[in-house]
């Protein structure tokens, strides 16, 4: 009888030990993802800042003026003659030249 309640006791006190030792589990490290989000928020946020200094600058689209149906006109005269002009040059050095 005294050899099994050795055993019993010995069971109970290893099963102690263990669920102690797993119980207390190390603590997981603190997540330096939080961080890293952190400072990209950060640095978006300075960014922000300077893009909106950027573009105070710059004229917003609902207030440029149209261009005009001559203006128009004459910026398509004037991509027809360069055009023109670029395919009477020669394209290459290897072209004979005939007299």
């Amino acid at each position: 009888m005294r050899n099994r309640a050795a055993w019993i006791a010995g069971a109970l006190g290893a099963a102690g030990v263990a669920y102690r030792a797993l119980r207390r589990q190390p603590k997981p490290a603190a997540d330096t993802r939080a961080d890293e989000l952190r400072r990209k928020l950060d640095d978006s946020k300075q960014l922000v800042e300077e893009r909106e200094q950027f573009e105070s600058g710059e004229t917003p689209v609902d207030e440029v003026e149209p261009p005009t149906l001559e203006g128009k006109r004459a910026a398509v005269h004037q991509r027809g003659h360069e055009a023109a002009r670029q395919m009477r040059e020669p394209k290459n050095s290897f072209q004979k030249n005939e007299p």
